[in-house]
């Protein structure tokens, strides 16, 4: 496994969110959408940890299932994957800021 210094998470979002609700689909089997989704999510959440400490990496972890949360209730109002791709890039943008853009924690 990577160290977790050498990780970007905001792709590990997307994989995780995007690449859950395109195995769900394409498979028929949703749970394993939700193994691509806490796999990602897992190995994402363990370099947040690593990196910016356990109240960044709870509030990260908290973004990324109420993401895949509120995209069920949006899809309703915006369609599928438009709401796949909106709760992806905000989720996969806190995860940039906040920990790969970041400056390393002394």
């Amino acid at each position: 496994m990577k160290d977790a210094q050498e990780v970007s998470t905001a792709p590990l979002v997307g994989l995780g969110l995007i690449g859950g609700f395109l195995t769900a689909r394409e498979t028929g089997i949703r749970p394993l959408g939700g193994v691509v989704l806490a796999a990602a999510g897992a190995y994402a959440a363990r370099t947040w940890y690593v990196k910016r400490g356990w109240p960044t990496a709870t509030a990260l972890s908290l973004a990324y299932l109420g993401g895949f949360g509120l995209s069920h209730p949006l899809a309703k109002k915006i369609g599928a994957w438009p709401a796949v791709f909106t709760v992806t890039a905000a989720s996969a943008a806190a995860a940039h800021f906040a920990v790969d853009a970041a400056p390393a924690k002394d």
